[in-house]
């Protein structure tokens, strides 16, 4: 027998049961909790929400998971794998699978196994389609798994621990290269004041800046303003570090494709680059529509509402188009590399959330993002930063592509067995 079902192999398929709403708890804590959208080919525990620890006692259906389970997407895009390779917990919206029971040559080509077409075709042709395609655990405990020779484990696992560590590597030197920046600037140990408050006259408020917000004048944006104008080589507005610029087009998702041009969408930024997985398209003609907002190899992109100011280098070749709120600049007399760290070090972050407005959205303008004070980065300085991050994401684009061999060892395996199973 080639197959068998996965609650054959005596694991547990289940998911967080109700509880209340976690959003008071964001970011109040140092604990991961993964919600859809971070489950990826690797999950990202740096950028994902954190919350306090305490609530896995408070609210005991929150499902912990740890090194080796795996989870699937159950709504929206269903059926995307991610293995768990941290302690966290999870929201209701995933199906955990206590896969750390196993040997880890096991957990790990059963995450192969779930990342490919065989088990996504099964998955999306089974799940249920009365709104919108959604998996459940049922059909999760039901669906067929490819059995392995224990040989054929070890040199799958064996590729995908070295996609791993590649990806530990890049990592490694992306941080090198965000400390390099910010102990040459004078930040590497800056700590913001906790002060909430900060005693202004009107002179000195209102009538400077036009705003009433107490969240405008907390210390700790003043703080950074003084340390940036104490730069040994000096500071500018980013206006002058700007070519060119543009702020997206209004591109209607009903004519969005399943294949054409990539339209990039806030969720399409990181830090570390543009994630086209997810990307929606449109058609070869839309690309017209706004010349100006097509991206080139160096742009910089970076996000005017909701995370405002995240941003990346545009760094291939690409064919892609930019939705609106978000600002494509070309910059001139400026590293991109270095100029995208600084925008998402506090140097940028502070700046931006201070002028940042709105009610549950909050936004920022491209006059705004013009206007933050940049310090200048000498030229020798920026080049070591700029190897740094660019061998980062030759390490990142290494880790993928064997990561991708792995999956495509599964997926010919299977093929042959198959094959050879049905010539005998």
């Amino acid at each position: 027998m080639l197959f068998l079902k996965l609650s054959e192999m005596g694991l547990n398929v289940d998911g967080s049961a109700f509880y209340p709403a976690l959003e008071p708890y964001y970011n109040q804590g140092n604990y991961p909790f993964l919600r859809v959208g971070d489950i990826k080919d690797y999950i990202d525990y740096e950028n994902c929400i954190k919350v306090p620890f305490e609530i896995l006692y408070k609210y005991p259906t929150l499902k912990h998971c740890k090194k080796g389970d795996i989870v699937l997407t159950k709504g929206g895009t269903v059926g995307l794998a991610g293995l768990i390779t941290q302690d966290c917990c999870v929201t209701r919206d995933l199906i955990f699978i206590n896969s750390s029971i196993l040997l880890e040559e096991d957990y790990i080509c059963l995450f192969l196994y779930l990342s490919t077409k065989f088990s996504y075709y099964q998955l999306i042709r089974s799940s249920s389609q009365s709104v919108q395609p959604h998996l459940t655990i049922t059909l999760v405990r039901d669906i067929a798994v490819f059995k392995y020779s224990p040989q054929f484990r070890l040199t799958a696992s064996k590729i995908y621990k070295q996609s791993v560590e590649k990806r530990i590597q890049s990592q490694t030197l992306y941080h090198q290269a965000e400390e390099l920046l910010l102990e040459t600037i004078g930040l590497k140990d800056f700590q913001p004041s906790q002060a909430g408050i900060n005693i202004k006259s009107l002179k000195e408020s209102f009538l400077r800046t036009g705003r009433l917000d107490a969240e405008y004048y907390q210390p700790k944006y003043e703080e950074i303003e003084n340390l940036i104008k104490t730069c040994r080589s000096g500071y500018a507005s980013l206006d002058k570090f700007i070519d060119s610029y543009s702020t997206g087009y209004p591109y209607k998702s009903e004519t969005y494709i399943n294949n054409g041009i990539p339209l990039v969408r806030i969720n399409n930024l990181t830090k570390k680059g543009l994630d086209l997985s997810n990307a929606v398209y449109i058609p070869k003609e839309d690309i017209s529509l706004s010349s100006k907002d097509i991206a080139k190899e160096n742009d910089i992109l970076i996000s005017m509402s909701g995370t405002i100011g995240l941003s990346c280098v545009v760094t291939e070749k690409l064919s892609i188009v930019i939705n609106q709120r978000i600002m494509k600049i070309t910059p001139q007399n400026y590293n991109s590399h270095v100029l995208v760290l600084l925008l998402n070090s506090p140097i940028g972050k502070y700046q931006l959330n201070r002028i940042g407005t709105g009610g549950v959205q909050t936004n920022v303008s491209s006059t705004d993002i013009k206007d933050i004070t940049i310090p200048v980065v000498e030229d020798e300085i920026q080049q070591q930063i700029s190897e740094l991050v660019e061998k980062s994401f030759y390490l990142c684009e290494e880790s993928k592509r064997l990561l991708d061999e792995a999956k495509e060892m599964v997926e010919k395996e299977i093929e042959n067995e198959n094959s050879r199973v049905l010539i005998e």
